[in-house]
Protein backbone atom coordinates (compact mmCIF):
# COMPACT_ATOMS: atom_id res chain seq x y z
CA UNK A 1 0.00 0.00 0.00
CA UNK A 2 1.30 3.44 -0.86
CA UNK A 3 1.66 5.56 2.28
CA UNK A 4 -0.17 8.91 2.01
CA UNK A 5 1.89 12.07 2.14
CA UNK A 6 0.26 12.83 5.50
CA UNK A 7 2.02 9.84 7.05
CA UNK A 8 5.43 11.00 5.91
CA UNK A 9 5.10 14.39 7.58
CA UNK A 10 2.48 14.11 10.29
CA UNK A 11 3.07 17.49 11.88
CA UNK A 12 3.10 19.40 8.58
CA UNK A 13 0.16 17.58 6.96
CA UNK A 14 -2.27 16.11 9.51
CA UNK A 15 -4.96 13.71 8.31
CA UNK A 16 -8.09 15.66 7.37
CA UNK A 17 -11.56 14.24 6.84
CA UNK A 18 -14.02 15.15 4.10
CA UNK A 19 -15.08 18.26 6.05
CA UNK A 20 -11.47 19.30 6.75
CA UNK A 21 -11.52 18.20 10.39
CA UNK A 22 -8.11 16.93 11.58
CA UNK A 23 -7.65 13.63 13.38
CA UNK A 24 -6.39 14.57 16.85
CA UNK A 25 -7.96 12.28 19.47
CA UNK A 26 -8.50 8.54 19.85
CA UNK A 27 -10.95 6.86 22.20
CA UNK A 28 -9.78 3.30 22.66
CA UNK A 29 -12.16 0.76 24.20
CA UNK A 30 -10.28 -2.02 25.98
CA UNK A 31 -13.27 -4.17 26.99
CA UNK A 32 -17.01 -4.25 26.34
CA UNK A 33 -18.03 -5.65 29.73
CA UNK A 34 -19.21 -3.59 32.68
CA UNK A 35 -20.21 -4.21 36.30
CA UNK A 36 -23.08 -1.67 36.05
CA UNK A 37 -26.23 -1.81 33.92
CA UNK A 38 -26.84 1.89 33.34
CA UNK A 39 -30.08 2.62 31.54
CA UNK A 40 -28.52 5.03 29.04
CA UNK A 41 -25.67 2.69 28.08
CA UNK A 42 -26.15 -1.00 28.95
CA UNK A 43 -29.69 -1.56 30.27
CA UNK A 44 -30.07 -5.09 31.62
CA UNK A 45 -33.16 -5.79 29.51
CA UNK A 46 -31.12 -5.28 26.32
CA UNK A 47 -28.48 -7.93 26.95
CA UNK A 48 -30.56 -10.91 25.82
CA UNK A 49 -29.06 -13.30 28.33
CA UNK A 50 -25.58 -14.78 28.36
CA UNK A 51 -23.08 -14.63 25.52
CA UNK A 52 -23.67 -11.04 24.49
CA UNK A 53 -20.12 -9.88 25.26
CA UNK A 54 -16.97 -10.52 23.27
CA UNK A 55 -15.02 -13.65 24.18
CA UNK A 56 -11.61 -12.73 25.54
CA UNK A 57 -9.76 -14.12 22.53
CA UNK A 58 -11.58 -11.60 20.33
CA UNK A 59 -10.19 -8.65 22.30
CA UNK A 60 -7.14 -6.81 21.07
CA UNK A 61 -4.10 -7.82 23.11
CA UNK A 62 -1.97 -5.22 24.90
CA UNK A 63 0.62 -5.35 22.11
CA UNK A 64 -2.08 -4.94 19.47
CA UNK A 65 -3.58 -1.93 21.25
CA UNK A 66 -0.11 -0.34 21.37
CA UNK A 67 0.28 -0.97 17.63
CA UNK A 68 -3.10 0.66 16.95
CA UNK A 69 -2.26 3.72 19.03
CA UNK A 70 1.15 4.03 17.37
CA UNK A 71 -0.58 4.03 13.97
CA UNK A 72 -2.94 6.79 15.06
CA UNK A 73 -0.09 8.95 16.36
CA UNK A 74 1.49 8.77 12.89
CA UNK A 75 -1.63 10.56 11.66
CA UNK A 76 -1.58 13.39 14.19
CA UNK A 77 -3.28 11.95 17.28
CA UNK A 78 -1.88 13.40 20.52
CA UNK A 79 -4.70 12.62 22.96
CA UNK A 80 -5.83 9.15 24.00
CA UNK A 81 -8.80 8.20 26.17
CA UNK A 82 -9.20 4.65 27.49
CA UNK A 83 -12.84 3.56 27.62
CA UNK A 84 -15.04 0.45 27.84
CA UNK A 85 -17.40 -1.00 28.97
CA UNK A 86 -15.70 -0.49 32.29
CA UNK A 87 -11.99 -0.35 31.44
CA UNK A 88 -10.79 -1.21 34.95
CA UNK A 89 -12.27 -4.70 34.48
CA UNK A 90 -9.59 -5.46 31.87
CA UNK A 91 -6.88 -7.59 33.51
CA UNK A 92 -3.49 -5.90 33.76
CA UNK A 93 -4.68 -2.46 32.71
CA UNK A 94 -1.86 -0.55 34.52
CA UNK A 95 0.72 -2.53 32.53
CA UNK A 96 -1.04 -1.52 29.30
CA UNK A 97 -1.12 2.12 30.41
CA UNK A 98 2.62 1.93 31.10
CA UNK A 99 3.26 0.78 27.53
CA UNK A 100 1.02 3.48 26.10
CA UNK A 101 2.64 6.21 28.20
CA UNK A 102 5.96 5.34 26.55
CA UNK A 103 4.60 6.53 23.18
CA UNK A 104 6.32 9.89 22.89
CA UNK A 105 3.77 11.47 20.53
CA UNK A 106 1.02 11.24 23.15
CA UNK A 107 0.61 14.37 25.25
CA UNK A 108 -2.32 13.09 27.30
CA UNK A 109 -3.73 9.71 28.35
CA UNK A 110 -7.10 9.84 30.10
CA UNK A 111 -9.50 7.17 31.35
CA UNK A 112 -13.26 7.08 31.91
CA UNK A 113 -14.50 4.78 34.69
CA UNK A 114 -17.41 4.20 37.04
CA UNK A 115 -14.85 4.46 39.84
CA UNK A 116 -15.60 1.44 42.00
CA UNK A 117 -12.27 -0.30 41.31
CA UNK A 118 -10.14 2.81 41.82
CA UNK A 119 -9.32 2.06 45.49
CA UNK A 120 -7.42 -1.00 44.24
CA UNK A 121 -5.95 0.45 41.03
CA UNK A 122 -5.56 4.24 41.29
CA UNK A 123 -1.98 4.21 42.59
CA UNK A 124 -0.86 1.71 39.96
CA UNK A 125 -2.51 3.75 37.22
CA UNK A 126 -0.78 6.91 38.40
CA UNK A 127 2.59 5.13 38.54
CA UNK A 128 1.99 3.77 35.03
CA UNK A 129 1.66 7.28 33.60
CA UNK A 130 -2.09 7.86 33.34
CA UNK A 131 -2.68 11.62 33.02
CA UNK A 132 -6.32 12.12 33.97
CA UNK A 133 -9.41 10.31 35.23
CA UNK A 134 -13.08 10.91 34.52
CA UNK A 135 -15.64 9.27 36.83
CA UNK A 136 -19.25 8.70 35.80
CA UNK A 137 -21.62 9.70 38.61
CA UNK A 138 -25.18 10.72 37.80
CA UNK A 139 -26.57 11.44 41.26
CA UNK A 140 -25.85 11.40 44.99
CA UNK A 141 -29.25 9.85 45.72
CA UNK A 142 -28.83 6.10 46.21
CA UNK A 143 -32.41 5.29 45.21
CA UNK A 144 -32.02 7.21 41.96
CA UNK A 145 -28.61 5.61 41.43
CA UNK A 146 -30.17 2.17 41.84
CA UNK A 147 -32.69 3.01 39.15
CA UNK A 148 -30.05 4.36 36.79
CA UNK A 149 -27.50 1.58 37.27
CA UNK A 150 -29.74 -1.46 37.31
CA UNK A 151 -29.19 -1.74 41.06
CA UNK A 152 -25.45 -2.31 40.60
CA UNK A 153 -23.90 1.00 41.72
CA UNK A 154 -23.21 1.87 45.34
CA UNK A 155 -22.66 5.55 46.01
CA UNK A 156 -20.17 4.96 48.82
CA UNK A 157 -17.98 2.82 46.56
CA UNK A 158 -17.91 5.47 43.83
CA UNK A 159 -17.04 8.24 46.30
CA UNK A 160 -14.34 6.00 47.79
CA UNK A 161 -12.96 5.58 44.27
CA UNK A 162 -12.81 9.33 43.76
CA UNK A 163 -11.03 9.72 47.10
CA UNK A 164 -8.55 6.99 46.13
CA UNK A 165 -7.82 8.78 42.86
CA UNK A 166 -7.21 12.00 44.80
CA UNK A 167 -4.80 10.22 47.12
CA UNK A 168 -2.96 8.78 44.11
CA UNK A 169 -2.34 12.29 42.78
CA UNK A 170 -5.21 12.82 40.34
CA UNK A 171 -6.11 16.34 41.38
CA UNK A 172 -8.50 17.47 38.63
CA UNK A 173 -11.07 14.71 38.23
CA UNK A 174 -13.97 15.21 35.86
CA UNK A 175 -17.36 13.97 37.05
CA UNK A 176 -19.62 13.03 34.13
CA UNK A 177 -23.36 13.17 34.79
CA UNK A 178 -25.96 12.20 32.21
CA UNK A 179 -29.11 14.16 32.98
CA UNK A 180 -32.58 12.75 32.24
CA UNK A 181 -35.87 14.54 32.72
CA UNK A 182 -37.84 13.06 35.60
CA UNK A 183 -35.09 10.60 36.51
CA UNK A 184 -32.16 12.44 38.11
CA UNK A 185 -32.64 16.08 37.10
CA UNK A 186 -33.98 16.96 40.55
CA UNK A 187 -30.71 15.81 42.17
CA UNK A 188 -28.22 17.71 40.00
CA UNK A 189 -27.89 20.84 42.14
CA UNK A 190 -27.01 18.65 45.14
CA UNK A 191 -24.34 16.94 43.04
CA UNK A 192 -22.88 20.28 41.99
CA UNK A 193 -22.90 21.52 45.57
CA UNK A 194 -21.03 18.42 46.73
CA UNK A 195 -18.08 19.16 44.43
CA UNK A 196 -18.03 22.96 44.89
CA UNK A 197 -14.83 24.04 46.55
CA UNK A 198 -12.90 21.09 45.15
CA UNK A 199 -10.65 20.88 42.10
CA UNK A 200 -13.07 18.49 40.42
CA UNK A 201 -15.33 19.59 37.58
CA UNK A 202 -18.84 18.24 37.11
CA UNK A 203 -19.87 17.97 33.46
CA UNK A 204 -23.60 17.78 32.70
CA UNK A 205 -24.29 15.68 29.61
CA UNK A 206 -27.55 15.84 27.73
CA UNK A 207 -29.18 12.40 27.42
CA UNK A 208 -28.18 11.20 23.93
CA UNK A 209 -29.58 8.73 21.43
CA UNK A 210 -26.45 6.57 21.40
CA UNK A 211 -27.18 2.97 20.45
CA UNK A 212 -30.67 1.51 20.23
CA UNK A 213 -31.48 0.08 23.65
CA UNK A 214 -31.68 3.09 25.94
CA UNK A 215 -35.27 4.04 24.94
CA UNK A 216 -34.19 7.59 24.09
CA UNK A 217 -36.90 10.21 23.62
CA UNK A 218 -36.36 13.90 22.95
CA UNK A 219 -38.78 14.77 25.76
CA UNK A 220 -36.40 13.13 28.25
CA UNK A 221 -33.64 15.61 27.39
CA UNK A 222 -33.02 18.55 29.71
CA UNK A 223 -31.41 21.31 27.69
CA UNK A 224 -28.11 22.46 29.09
CA UNK A 225 -29.16 26.04 28.41
CA UNK A 226 -31.76 25.47 31.13
CA UNK A 227 -29.04 24.23 33.48
CA UNK A 228 -26.87 27.25 32.86
CA UNK A 229 -29.79 29.49 33.87
CA UNK A 230 -30.66 27.41 36.95
CA UNK A 231 -27.09 27.20 38.15
CA UNK A 232 -26.49 30.90 37.59
CA UNK A 233 -29.49 31.68 39.79
CA UNK A 234 -28.08 29.51 42.59
CA UNK A 235 -24.35 30.24 42.19
CA UNK A 236 -23.51 33.00 39.67
CA UNK A 237 -21.26 31.65 36.91
CA UNK A 238 -19.31 33.09 33.99
CA UNK A 239 -18.30 31.40 30.71
CA UNK A 240 -14.71 30.27 30.29
CA UNK A 241 -13.12 30.52 26.86
CA UNK A 242 -12.40 27.25 25.07
CA UNK A 243 -8.79 26.10 24.82
CA UNK A 244 -9.42 24.54 21.42
CA UNK A 245 -12.39 24.24 19.02
CA UNK A 246 -12.66 20.46 19.48
CA UNK A 247 -13.61 20.68 23.17
CA UNK A 248 -16.93 18.94 23.73
CA UNK A 249 -17.84 20.84 26.90
CA UNK A 250 -18.64 24.50 27.32
CA UNK A 251 -17.09 25.57 30.59
CA UNK A 252 -18.36 27.96 33.26
CA UNK A 253 -16.58 29.12 36.41
CA UNK A 254 -18.21 30.05 39.68
CA UNK A 255 -17.85 33.79 40.21
CA UNK A 256 -17.09 33.14 43.88
CA UNK A 257 -14.06 31.04 42.92
CA UNK A 258 -15.52 27.78 44.20
CA UNK A 259 -14.95 25.79 41.04
CA UNK A 260 -16.04 25.13 37.48
CA UNK A 261 -18.70 23.14 35.64
CA UNK A 262 -18.99 21.94 32.07
CA UNK A 263 -22.01 21.26 29.85
CA UNK A 264 -22.00 18.88 26.89
CA UNK A 265 -24.94 19.70 24.63
CA UNK A 266 -24.89 17.21 21.76
CA UNK A 267 -28.68 17.40 21.38
CA UNK A 268 -29.49 21.09 21.75
CA UNK A 269 -26.21 22.58 20.49
CA UNK A 270 -24.41 20.04 18.24
CA UNK A 271 -20.67 20.46 17.88
CA UNK A 272 -19.93 18.13 14.95
CA UNK A 273 -17.97 20.85 13.16
CA UNK A 274 -15.18 20.64 15.73
CA UNK A 275 -15.11 16.86 16.15
CA UNK A 276 -11.60 15.45 15.80
CA UNK A 277 -12.21 12.09 17.54
CA UNK A 278 -11.97 8.54 16.24
CA UNK A 279 -13.08 5.48 18.19
CA UNK A 280 -11.79 1.91 18.14
CA UNK A 281 -13.65 -0.94 19.83
CA UNK A 282 -12.05 -3.62 21.95
CA UNK A 283 -12.13 -5.99 18.97
CA UNK A 284 -10.55 -3.53 16.57
CA UNK A 285 -13.47 -1.87 14.77
CA UNK A 286 -12.83 1.77 13.81
CA UNK A 287 -15.77 4.17 14.04
CA UNK A 288 -15.64 7.79 12.99
CA UNK A 289 -18.74 8.91 14.90
CA UNK A 290 -20.25 8.15 18.31
CA UNK A 291 -23.59 7.60 16.54
CA UNK A 292 -22.11 5.36 13.86
CA UNK A 293 -23.82 2.27 12.47
CA UNK A 294 -20.94 0.93 10.38
CA UNK A 295 -17.27 0.62 11.17
CA UNK A 296 -14.05 -0.59 9.58
CA UNK A 297 -12.49 -3.82 10.85
CA UNK A 298 -8.81 -3.13 11.57
CA UNK A 299 -8.21 -6.56 13.14
CA UNK A 300 -6.84 -8.24 9.97
CA UNK A 301 -4.18 -5.54 9.68
CA UNK A 302 -3.48 -5.57 13.41
CA UNK A 303 -3.38 -9.29 14.18
CA UNK A 304 -2.29 -10.84 10.89
CA UNK A 305 -0.18 -8.12 9.26
CA UNK A 306 1.47 -6.18 12.11
CA UNK A 307 2.75 -3.59 9.62
CA UNK A 308 2.11 -0.22 11.27
CA UNK A 309 2.48 1.64 7.97
CA UNK A 310 -0.26 -0.44 6.34
CA UNK A 311 -2.45 0.06 9.40
CA UNK A 312 -1.86 3.81 9.43
CA UNK A 313 -2.57 3.94 5.71
CA UNK A 314 -5.94 2.25 6.20
CA UNK A 315 -6.89 4.57 9.06
CA UNK A 316 -5.93 7.57 6.93
CA UNK A 317 -8.08 6.27 4.09
CA UNK A 318 -11.11 5.86 6.37
CA UNK A 319 -10.63 9.25 8.00
CA UNK A 320 -10.18 11.04 4.67
CA UNK A 321 -13.58 9.72 3.55
CA UNK A 322 -15.31 10.75 6.80
CA UNK A 323 -18.26 13.15 6.54
CA UNK A 324 -20.11 12.28 9.76
CA UNK A 325 -22.21 14.97 11.39
CA UNK A 326 -25.05 12.99 12.89
CA UNK A 327 -25.96 15.43 15.68
CA UNK A 328 -26.38 18.26 13.20
CA UNK A 329 -28.58 16.08 10.98
CA UNK A 330 -30.55 14.36 13.75
CA UNK A 331 -34.22 14.02 12.86
CA UNK A 332 -33.74 14.45 9.13
CA UNK A 333 -35.00 11.73 6.78
CA UNK A 334 -32.67 8.74 6.65
CA UNK A 335 -31.11 9.37 10.06
CA UNK A 336 -33.06 6.85 12.09
CA UNK A 337 -30.51 4.12 11.41
CA UNK A 338 -29.63 1.37 13.84
CA UNK A 339 -26.55 2.46 15.80
CA UNK A 340 -23.76 0.66 17.63
CA UNK A 341 -24.31 0.40 21.39
CA UNK A 342 -22.25 2.77 23.55
CA UNK A 343 -20.73 0.00 25.65
CA UNK A 344 -19.18 -1.54 22.53
CA UNK A 345 -17.84 1.70 21.11
CA UNK A 346 -16.90 3.58 24.26
CA UNK A 347 -18.31 7.01 25.10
Amino acid sequence: MDIPVALKSVEAVPSLDGLQRPLRELRMSVIDRCNFRCTYCMPADSLQGRGVFLPLEKLLTDHEIVDVVHAFTRLGVHKLRITGGEPLIRPGLPALIEQLSAIGELDDIALTTNGVMLPRLAEDLAAAGLSRITVSLDTLDQEVLDRLSGGKAKLGQILDGIAAAESAGFEDIKINSVVQQGINDHTILDLLEHFRGTSHRVRLIEFMDVGNSNHWRSEDVVSNADWVRRIDQRWPIAPVGAHNPSETAKRYSDRDGQGEIGVISSISQPFCGGCTRARVTADGILYTCLFGNQGTNLMPLVRHNRNREDLAGKIHEVWAARKDRYSEERGQPGHDQKKVEMYRMGG
